[in-house]
Parts: C-alpha cells; structure tokens; sequence
C-alpha cells in the first residue's frame, strides 16, 4: 500500500482526469482532541465515492450527504474553497462521532486542476518533497520544492502543506520474518525494497508490491539512496552480508538503521566493526540492536511487530521507556531471576 496522502492525491488526479467532479478536504485547525491531524486529507467524487479520511467516518458521511449525488442531492458546488467546521457543539461532536470537546475546521477545494495535481503526483512519485499553497480567494495553487517536512499553515489568504514522498524500507535478507514485516511496512504506508543476492532465499519469497534487488547489500545500499524518510534493516544473521550495508547506510540520513540479532550477536557485530572497520562507539551510535521492542516476541510474526512497532516510533519522533528497549528489558530480568 502506498503512502496515503500520495494514493489521496493519485486518486483525486484520475478523478479529474476521468472528466469527473470532486472535492480534495484538509483538515486545517483542531481544538481539543480529534480523530485525525491536521493537514491530513480526504479526496470526494461526484458519486460519492471517497479517498483517505477526515475523521473516524461520520464527517465523511455527511460530506457525502451535502455534496455528491449518492444522496440525490448533486450539490457539489463550484468557485473559492470553503472552510467547514465540526463539533462545535457538545450535540454536534457527538453527532459526528468527534471525541469530547474535539471540533475541527476543514478546507473544501472544489474540483482542483488536473494540470496542478498531474505535476504534484508526479513528482511525488519521484520521490520528492513538494509544498502545494493554496489561494483561499479563488482556489488556485501553486507548487514548488519543499526541503524539509513543515506543519500546515493556513492565514487569512492562502493554505500551505508539505506533502512528501512514501516513506521508505530496505530490507537485508529474504526470508519469513522479512515477509512479515514487509507486509507491516506496507499496510503502514512505506514502500518496501528487498536485497538478497542468495537465490535460495529468494525462490521462497511470496509477498507481491516488494522491489526485489539482488545486488550485494552495501551496493544496494547506495543504489537505494536512503534519506531521512527511510530505514535499513539488516535481517540475515550474516556478517558477510549485513555488516557492510549497515556501516554504508550509517553514513546516509536514514532515521533508522539496525540488524536482527541477540545481546551477544550485536555486541560482537560492534566489536568487528571497531576492530575491522576503523568505527567508534560514537560512528556506531545510530545502529539499533538488538532491534524491536522487548513484547517477549519468540516467532517471526511477533518479532516483525516488535521491530515494526520501534520503526513506526522512531519515524514519529516517540521517546520510549527504557523498559521496552530489548538489552535493558532482558538485562533486568536476568538480575531478578
């Protein structure tokens, strides 16, 4: 699955492209507690057909209600955007499904310009970061590149988001525990990327929507590119394979870097890499590992959410308790065993 706000957008594209009418909605302000964060995006068909979300469904509905067809109404409107708000009201929150006290403002773009979206797409899909504005007197927008992430602006003239390209995961090795987190990885937006130059591990491999390379791992590596919306993961167990690639993305802006493996594997992987590699503690201090979070994880599926649940924290900017970190957690106990 592609990340969200790319899939929001390359629906929407089709759409317009498809000749019909249809509404891209923001979610510019919230007060209180609310379902979704601002900037977040939901794309509306003329058939009331729908695209990404607002809220946990009955804001949703009732945009279907008041400007599509699939209540008979076909009251899409035209001209300026239009700011909506939700949950003013205790009733209304409740009505709406909104948490207690939650309200939030929408942006309705009305038909955006299939050139504009076109551009916008595309060049998302080419992995670049694009800040689209948005003129709240006429609905007109422009693009241009965007070189760090930023949070929606929205002034009394115009709207600003920073919409960036799919996060993204390379994966050392092939096997059962890669399948799973790979399925992970997707259904939470990154776009996955195999490396294995081992056929025999390929030949098992099943998951569809996975780029496969078998290139060596630290070529593949630099060929991936990692930049700060992406994470290597070495899964092999081989030093051969997983030592190198790990040490190349060290040197890139990956926000996350690690390898599979117990305390002691871990432990000598840093030692060879001091020893071999001319590393520091202080190069090595991004490497992750032992990788995940410590959930008592024994088999591949259970290990692939303790990985996958540390990688979806790191992204976010999480601090996590030192009771979840697997070294500390499995230390602590051994001292009160």
């Amino acid at each position: 699955m592609e990340n969200l706000d790319v899939m929001v957008l390359r629906t929407l594209r089709d759409w317009r492209q498809a000749g019909r009418r249809a509404l891209l909605t923001t979610v510019v302000r919230t007060w209180g507690s609310s379902p979704r964060p601002v900037g977040s995006i939901m794309a509306l068909a003329e058939d009331g057909a729908v695209v990404g979300s607002v809220s946990g469904g009955c804001i949703e509905d009732d945009l279907i209600a008041h400007y599509s067809r699939a209540h008979g109404s076909g009251a899409m409107p035209t001209g300026a955007p239009a700011l909506v708000k939700y949950g003013i009201t205790a009733d209304e929150a409740h009505r709406f499904g909104l948490p207690c006290g939650g309200t939030l403002e929408l942006l309705l773009e009305y038909d955006p310009a299939l050139a504009e979206l076109d551009t916008l797409v595309s060049a998302l899909g080419q992995g670049r970061m694009m800040q689209r504005a948005v003129a709240l007197a006429d609905g007109t927008a422009r693009l241009s590149d965007a070189h760090a992430p930023a949070a929606l602006r929205v002034s009394d003239t115009e709207l600003v988001n920073t919409f960036g390209p799919e996060y993204r995961m390379l994966l050392i090795g092939a096997g059962q525990l890669a399948e799973y987190l790979a399925t992970m990885a997707k259904f939470s937006g990154f776009a996955v990327t195999l490396c294995d130059p081992r056929a025999e591990y390929r030949s098992a491999w099943t998951l569809p929507g996975v780029t496969i390379t078998t290139e060596m791992p630290d070529d593949a590596v630099t060929a991936f590119r990692p930049d700060h919306r992406s994470c290597v993961v070495g899964l092999t167990h081989d030093p051969k394979l997983d030592d190198l690639a790990l040490l190349e993305a060290l040197q890139t802006d990956a926000f996350y870097v690690g390898a599979i493996g117990s305390r002691r594997n871990a432990q000598a992987r840093r030692e060879r890499m001091i020893e071999h590699f001319d590393q520091t503690e202080e190069s090595l201090a991004r490497l992750r590992g032992p990788i995940g979070i410590y959930i008592g994880s024994k088999t591949p599926p259970e290990i692939a959410v303790s990985v996958m649940a540390e990688i979806l924290a790191v992204k976010n900017a999480v601090q996590l308790p030192r009771e979840t970190v697997v070294a500390t957690a499995k230390a602590l106990q051994e001292s009160l065993a």
